[in-house]
């Protein structure tokens, strides 16, 4: 067999992808198009995002998914369902989104790929009574989204990860490795949805970076709003109601002395310890010694942000961060970033929209590139600080109408490059962003 450095290939590669996330928020789907090029498989990956959008989570469906997780009892036949449904309704996102931004799913995408949403997620399960094991299940059914629109789609990444010895979140280290690993600056990429993580990238060193979720996100403070309007809002908009209230310390660090939040790294988390009703439970406790519903929103903001500043301080690089680049919906939210500031004084905090990618759109992102990843067989690059170095693939493959046309383009891009010598993506250049940030 000739050897890596004298290989033919008949052509480079060219895929483009839909990638989806439907967060712990459950407020709605994440959409992004992207353009996967890359010249031959030793050179650089190029990426372009080519548009973006947010599709609303029907609300009948929403309350339903919420009420399972919440109440922690349902039975097959809705668990049936409710896969299908969620499956029904990225399919609605992907139409909606093509026809938003004029292109045909049918002819002008070549995969699909995401995470359905989060049903349960089980990473450290000494941290829950009983007989308890290491589990995850999301839904979102890909059969029906292949079958929907004749497009290969991809989901189950999160188990894929397990199955390796990890804990299947956050899953985004890479990502934001080869977006932002810089030669000579330690930065992070923090991610404020409805559960909050960050990755850590080392300075000169792309594939010593790092992830874990630090704890609640915006799900506290979601579910307090939801508590106090009585499902009238969704959400603490602009921080408005939190900037109303004082914050109660107290409260703050009784909960910061949970077991999550003390438990040692590589650490995930989801609404199974963070959930609405743990929320409401604060919420009540405040009210009964005479504290105002802004009071509330203001101190379950700070346990967010203080877990947040609270983690660097522990778990960051030596020597600090010098950068971080924000994302998700909590970015939007003074009443964290202003408290980060504080807490981070020599650190320059800045939206992930200044490389062109708007705020929202990292997560789906990450989800496109696992997607081409899979598709073509190479393994992420596996984060330092966990349980598990064993590389892998990740994600499972549902055959659309366009399997055999995209199998082809593939296997012409590999040409007779020899398998032992397919490595992780370490390099990837990020081409300028032809959506609004």
């Amino acid at each position: 067999m000739p050897s890596a450095l004298n290989q033919s290939y008949s052509s480079p590669l060219s895929l483009k992808v839909i990638g989806h996330n439907a967060g712990t928020s459950m407020d709605g789907v994440d959409l992004v198009y992207v353009h996967f090029t890359q010249d031959s498989p030793t050179t650089p990956l190029k990426t372009q995002l080519l548009h973006y959008g947010e599709y609303t989570m029907p609300k009948k469906l929403k309350a339903r998914v919420m009420r399972v997780i919440k109440e922690n009892t349902t039975t097959p036949e809705e668990l049936a369902i409710i896969n299908i449904q969620l499956g029904e309704v990225i399919t609605d996102a992907v139409n909606w989104f093509a026809q938003k931004n004029g292109f045909n799913v049918a002819t002008d995408v070549d995969l699909i790929g995401g995470q359905g949403q989060t049903i349960w997620h089980l990473p450290l399960p000494e941290l829950f009574e009983g007989n308890q094991s290491r589990a995850h299940l999301d839904m979102a059914e890909i059969a029906i989204i292949a079958a929907s629109t004749g497009v290969t789609s991809l989901g189950n990444f999160r188990v894929s990860d397990m199955a390796l010895g990890r804990q299947g979140c956050p899953l985004f280290a890479a990502l934001d490795s080869l977006l932002l690993s810089h030669p000579t600056l330690n930065r992070a990429v923090q991610n404020i949805g409805g559960i909050a993580n960050f990755s850590i990238l080392p300075r000169g060193a792309a594939e010593e970076c790092y992830d874990f979720d630090t704890g609640p996100g915006n799900v506290f403070i979601d579910a307090a709003v939801r508590y106090f309007t009585g499902g009238q809002q969704e959400y603490d908009k602009n921080g408005a109601m939190g900037q109303k209230g004082k914050v109660d310390q107290s409260v703050v660090d009784k909960v910061l002395q949970g077991p999550y939040f003390v438990h040692d790294i590589p650490k995930t988390t989801g609404r199974e310890t963070f959930g609405d009703r743990m929320a409401e439970d604060i919420c009540d406790e405040m009210l009964a010694r005479g504290a105002t519903p802004e009071d509330c929103v203001a101190t379950i903001s700070r346990i967010t942000a203080k877990s947040l500043a609270d983690a660097y301080e522990r778990w960051g690089p030596p020597g600090g961060v010098d950068e971080i680049y924000m994302g998700g919906g909590g970015s939007n939210n003074p009443n964290i970033i202003n408290y980060l500031k504080q807490r981070l004084p020599n650190t320059r905090i800045v939206p992930i929209s200044e490389i062109g990618i708007p705020i929202g759109a990292k997560e789906a992102l990450g989800f496109a590139l696992l997607t081409l990843e899979c598709f073509v067989g190479r393994p992420m690059i596996v984060p330092k600080r966990t349980e598990s170095d064993r590389p892998g693939l990740v994600g499972q493959i549902q055959p659309g109408k366009n399997m055999h046309r995209i199998r082809q383009h593939v296997a012409r891009f590999w040409g007779d490059f020899p398998e032992e010598h397919v490595k992780c993506t370490t390099e990837m250049i990020l081409l300028p962003s032809q959506c609004n940030t």
